[in-house]
């Protein structure tokens, strides 16, 4: 199981990311542009993808990793069950969700320290 505690840590670890509420979820932005929501009550991480990312990571997850079922699937968002995801699998795809809404020069930044999550 992914903790709400492990999804934080992980999160802001990633370069000039920062917290905020978003509704009644919690979300992780990097210039102001949500990367990741947890729902604490339901157990359930949303990620940003593109289409290929969704389909490949959704097809790697048996079952745990999942297009979101309205226009927010459609446009790459995508469920993550905290309960059943592989902690590895989840930081791969945290870092994937992240370089696709960060500034070129912050995904350089993480490119150059690709290991940088993976001691956490």
């Amino acid at each position: 199981m992914i903790s709400l505690d492990k999804v934080r840590k992980l999160a802001l670890a990633l370069p000039e990311a920062k917290e905020e509420p978003h509704f009644e979820k919690i979300s992780f932005r990097v210039s102001k542009k949500i990367f990741a929501t947890v729902d604490q009550e339901n157990k359930k991480i949303v990620l940003k993808f593109d289409q290929n990312d969704q389909e490949f990571f959704s097809s790697a997850s048996k079952g745990s990793v999942y297009p979101i079922e309205n226009k927010w699937g459609q446009q790459g968002w995508t469920c993550v069950e905290m309960k059943s995801t592989d902690l590895a699998l989840f930081k791969d795809m945290l870092v994937v969700s992240y370089c696709g809404v960060a500034p070129k020069r912050l995904v350089e930044a993480v490119q150059q320290k690709p290991k940088s999550l993976k001691k956490l």
